[in-house]
């Protein structure tokens, strides 16, 4: 990614005018008589993918990459501390979603990918991205480039490294998802919302697991997310593993401690899936990678094909977002209209 185009003092300018707060970066409550004095919420600490952040006042003008992490933001009601969200428009139908409101008082600022001269343009005081989730040293976008022009950063917990090379995951995806909820109310002083939306969620997801299949009648289950040559698919630690687990079925890839990754066609054959769950998003519809699978020679054999056992779910149903428990729901019923494991 080559180097902005605007000069360094218009860079530093900008970064100077953010008001925002984070660990590195000095912020007010307000401005001249309007200016409130602290209610003894702040300062906040939290810790983000290993990090401890102090927060002496709510971020006000967020930045957010992809849906997931957008609709976060949307679920616990923080539109207006946002400046708008960058994503592709390849993620469904917004005007649907629970958070459709969000969608329509928070600006698109982006369909591309999300960079250094957008969010200076913006004014952002914080970013809320991930690693693969917008934030990549390769293209120069990290948190700590970002620390160098005054705006603060937090990672999706879903994407924290694990030490291990460039592979992401730390804790179980739900866990991820209700960590990001709790750590985020707390820097915007809403952790009774935060709480609130927890508790929701994990009754929804114990109502799922209350009726899903058992024992010997969970089915294995195979994500696949993409690719022909070798299939990109889930691992331990991203949103496919805790919603086939707790839906009723038996993640074929749980031993892969990362979260998306790449395997080979062989290991997803030895391990013969019963289901696969195509993940809906991209330039390649789900009818056309549904298609390939059940034409590609390889997989005649596997389970999955012969019984043609395959459901599609959208991207942001399987990433980190707070659509996680509904989409167990969803699979969970599919796999119950299955009835179990062939005999």
């Amino acid at each position: 990614m080559p180097d902005l185009a605007r000069p360094l003092a218009l860079a530093l300018a900008l970064a100077l005018a953010l008001t925002g707060c984070g660990a590195d970066v000095s912020s007010e409550k307000g401005q001249g008589d309007d200016a409130r004095p602290s209610d003894g919420h702040y300062p906040v600490t939290v810790e983000n993918c290993g990090e401890k952040k102090t927060f002496d006042s709510a971020p006000r003008r967020v930045v957010t990459n992809d849906v997931g992490i957008t609709e976060i933001m949307f679920a616990l009601g923080l539109e207006d501390h946002m400046a708008g969200y960058v994503m592709p428009d390849d993620k469904g139908d917004l005007a649907t979603v629970p958070w459709k409101d969000g969608y329509r008082k928070t600006e698109w600022l982006s369909k591309d990918r999300i960079n250094k001269e957008l969010v200076l343009d913006a004014r952002a005081d914080l970013v809320f991205a991930g690693w693969n989730y917008g934030f990549n040293e390769g293209e120069g976008f990290t948190p700590d480039a970002l620390r160098r022009l005054g705006i603060d950063s937090y990672l999706l917990t879903e994407s924290c490294r694990n030490g291990q090379g460039e592979a992401r995951g730390v804790m179980a995806p739900l866990d991820a998802l209700y960590t990001d909820l709790r750590n985020l109310g707390r820097v915007f002083d809403v952790e009774d919302r935060a709480e609130s939306l927890i508790r929701k969620f994990r009754r929804q997801v114990a109502e799922a697991q209350a009726g899903a299949l058992r024992g010997a009648d969970r089915p294995r289950v195979f994500l696949y997310d993409g690719g022909e040559d070798k299939p990109f698919t889930s691992g331990a630690y991203a949103g496919p593993h805790d919603i086939i687990t707790k839906a009723g079925g038996d993640h074929v890839m749980k031993d892969l401690k990362d979260s998306w990754t790449t395997v080979g066609w062989e290991t997803v054959v030895d391990r013969d899936p019963e289901v696969i769950v195509i993940n809906d998003y991209g330039d390649v519809p789900a009818e056309q990678k549904r298609k390939f699978l059940m034409t590609y020679k390889p997989l005649a054999d596997v389970s999955a094909i012969r019984n043609d056992r395959i459901v599609v779910l959208d991207y942001v149903d399987l990433v980190e977002s707070p659509r996680n428990p509904a989409a167990i729901s969803s699979l969970a019923e599919e796999l119950r209209s299955f009835g179990g494991q062939e005999g």
